[in-house]
């Protein structure tokens, strides 16, 4: 009786056996069905793993290692050497390598036979040949006992020596074999074989590993082989059946590093999403705050990737990966909306995370150093202008803006002249006085281009200190302004204009609110405002005349207080832009703007005017439309887009004047400051900063930054009025008005109750 061990192979380096079991060889064992589970219980492999790179083949120990080594020695000398066929065709592999081409046996399909087949990308599974099916495929009964038709394609392996197997048996099979799946002993046969400069077929693995070739032992050297990835490569493939050679030493040490690396990138990624879903469980108010999220350079790492992920702007494909991979640990989808959720539900993001901020890249905060030069400005700039400023704080000065206005940059004053006709002064805050052109903080303000105001928040143009202290007009404070005198004849037109700079003391903050009830009372004590109201008529009159538009609507707006808190408090509003204080503010403002392009003509100054070209089609024709929101909203669809002139004025056919140029916001809009900068330079004398094809490059940019910004704040403004509209009970009633008709069944709609 010859000696074989279960638990070794007589090529296996092997630090110590700690069972032997004496068998029969395989050339005498019973013939059966199933030789492998009924010839013996079981098949086990106990070899313990070797970490070293010493043959420990070599190495002799004491007890029963030395009776094993005896045993083993007596088994080489005594079994059977493995059958190879030669041929003639030989294939060169790491240099030397000689593979023989019919060492493939061509094996085909047929009824009984135990194969192995893929069930579908992740899935391979063993199941029994029953019948062919059609002309190509088979029917086969896999080891849950389900039937199916199977491709020839599908099959990746007949398991040798087994016929007609209950497919009951198969899944004892299947947990035999996974038992003994030890990939240790690929490292062993490769060492075995690179040394001899073989290569090696399923069976002969079989052999070298576990000194059989029966079906158990070679399915397993086939899942070893098919589930490796560093000793061995297919040198050629016939039918069902492959050869394998072992890979050179230096590409085995290069996957083994890469697996090294893999394996602790997966430790570590399982590591991070282990704090991921610890702070998805985490109640809100313990969540990790935003700032811890970017202590640890790994975790930021995996956080940025998922913000960028989450507005489709990744900026390179590691970013992508990265995101793509922590959302599949999570078991998430790959999507943006997936990456958006987890952010939220880790505490990174709020939940009413403004995407488009971060989609369109906004800088919210102020560079330090800009934010430095901007406070130094307060204390050290000098007014150029001093000597040149009109004392107006003998005038009574209205402030008139929304109520939560943090910037306020224009004001407006009246008096009757003696000849009846009325004498107004819009006082424009002057941020010039601070600012020059190519300082640091103007080219800040310029790429910002303008103030973005949402319901949230404002993101000023000019650093907050600067902008409010400095540049703001304030109640009851001296403050620097550039002002435009008017007169206006009895019909409303421009009778006489002057520009200046000024000083003047502001007397009253007030909202349209708070104006409008002014108004109402007709207080003789506040006969300035009712002379600016009467003004205003007279401009709307005359404009109106020359072609103007009325588009005056109502607007909404919301204000959110802690918008951070997963239940912000939401203030919905309405501005009624035919209100009488709107109405007042609105026609000044145009005004100012026709002045200042009539001055800018007058005296040859390149300006942004702006005009827009009146419509192909009458107003007329929507004469029918109720007076107001509809009619408005119909006129507002046939305008033509505005156009820019930087050398002459443009006439603006929708407001009815002959040009028109935005003077008013010089701390919000960019294109005022332009403005204000070249006209200060005409009234110091001095040479202007800009020329018409330079104010036009700057334009460019800074319109596209003022489209965003409008942008943001429509799409923040409607997000906050479904949120407002989501709060309200399922069973309240709106009363709403029809603007137009979009398509069948789809209309525009103006919610006239929204505050009830």
């Amino acid at each position: 009786m010859a000696v074989r061990t279960v638990n070794a192979s007589p090529l296996i380096r092997s630090a110590s056996i700690s069972t032997i079991s004496l068998i029969l060889p395989h050339h005498v064992t019973p013939p059966c069905n199933f030789p492998i589970l009924q010839g013996r219980a079981s098949l086990r492999f106990q070899v313990m793993r070797c970490r070293s790179h010493v043959d420990l083949r070599r190495v002799r120990s004491y007890s029963v290692q030395s009776l094993v080594d005896l045993v083993m020695e007596e088994f080489l000398a005594t079994r059977p050497k493995t059958r190879v066929r030669a041929s003639s065709a030989k294939l060169q592999i790491a240099g030397s390598l000689e593979v023989v081409d019919d060492k493939v046996e061509k094996k085909v399909l047929q009824r009984g036979l135990l194969v192995e087949f893929r069930k579908d990308s992740e899935r391979v599974m063993l199941a029994v040949v029953q019948k062919p099916d059609g002309k190509k495929n088979w029917m086969v009964t896999d080891q849950n006992g389900v039937m199916s038709s199977i491709k020839p394609q599908q099959v990746t392996y007949i398991i040798p020596g087994v016929k007609d197997i209950d497919n009951a048996e198969i899944s004892n099979f299947v947990n035999e074999a996974n038992d003994n799946m030890d990939p240790a002993l690929l490292e062993f046969a490769w060492s075995e074989l690179l040394d001899k400069n073989k290569s090696v077929t399923v069976d002969e693995l079989a052999e070298i590993i576990f000194g059989s070739d029966g079906p158990l032992e070679s399915y397993c050297a086939h899942l070893l082989l098919s589930k490796d990835e560093i000793y061995f490569t297919v040198l050629e493939t016939k039918g069902y059946s492959s050869v394998y050679g072992p890979r050179p030493t230096i590409q085995v040490e290069e996957l083994l590093r890469r697996k090294r690396a893999k394996e602790d990138a997966d430790k570590e990624l399982e590591q991070l999403t282990q704090l991921l879903k610890s702070a998805k469980t985490m109640p809100p108010h313990a969540k990790p705050s935003k700032s811890s999220w970017k202590v640890e350079d790994k975790v930021w790492k995996i956080v940025r990737s998922l913000e960028a992920y989450a507005v489709d702007a990744c900026e390179n494909d590691d970013q992508k990966k990265t995101a793509g991979m922590i959302l599949k640990a999570m078991g998430l989808p790959k999507t943006s909306s997936s990456a958006v959720d987890l952010l939220i539900n880790i505490g990174y993001f709020p939940v009413h995370i403004n995407l488009d901020l971060l989609k369109y890249n906004i800088r919210t905060d102020h560079p330090e150093d800009v934010r430095l030069d901007a406070e130094s400005l307060l204390y050290e700039s000098l007014d150029l202008d001093k000597i040149d400023r009109i004392d107006l704080t003998n005038l009574k000065v209205y402030a008139i803006d929304v109520d939560e206005a943090d910037e306020l940059d224009d004001a407006l004053s009246a008096t009757r002249l003696q000849d009846g006709r009325i004498k107004i002064w819009i006082h424009v805050a002057d941020p010039t006085r601070f600012v020059l052109p190519g300082s640091k903080v103007d080219r800040d303000a310029m790429k910002r281009g303008t103030s973005i105001f949402l319901p949230t928040v404002t993101y000023p143009m000019f650093p907050e200190k600067l902008a409010m202290e400095g540049m703001s007009l304030r109640q009851g404070h001296v403050c620097n302004a550039v002002t435009v005198s008017v007169i206006l004849r009895g019909d409303g037109s421009i009778a006489e204009y002057s520009i200046f700079n000024s000083t003047i003391r502001p007397t009253y903050m007030l909202t349209y609110e708070s104006a409008s009830e002014l108004l109402h009372l007709n207080l003789e004590e506040e006969s300035e405002l009712k002379m600016l109201s009467e003004a205003a008529t007279l401009r709307l009159q005359w404009r109106r005349q020359q072609g103007a538009i009325d588009t005056t609507n109502i607007e909404p707006r919301i204000k959110v207080a802690n918008p951070e808190s997963p239940e912000p408090q939401i203030k919905l509003y309405v501005e009624n832009q035919s209100d009488p204080a709107m109405r007042l503010v609105s026609e000044m403002m145009i005004l100012c703007g026709e002045a200042v392009a009539t001055y800018g003509c007058a005296n040859n100054i390149p300006l942004p005017y702006r005009g827009q070209p009146q419509s192909n089609i009458d107003p007329s024709a929507f004469s029918h439309l109720p007076e107001g929101p509809v009619r408005s909203s119909a006129l507002v669809k046939i305008m033509r887009a505005a156009e820019m002139d930087f050398r002459k004025p443009v006439r603006h056919g929708v407001l009815g004047i002959p040009g028109y140029v935005q003077f008013t916001s010089p701390i919000r809009r960019y294109m005022d400051l332009l403005a204000h900068y070249q006209i200060k330079a005409f009234l110091r004398d001095e040479s202007l900063p800009f020329t018409a094809g330079q104010l036009e490059g700057m334009a460019s940019m800074v319109n596209m930054n003022t489209r965003i910004a409008k942008k943001l704040f429509s799409s923040s403004l409607r997000y906050w009025m479904l949120e407002y509209m989501r709060r309200q009970p399922k069973e309240r009633r709106f009363t709403a008005l029809i603007l137009r008709f979009i398509k069948d069944r789809i209309a525009a709609l103006l919610l006239v109750e929204v505050l009830h």
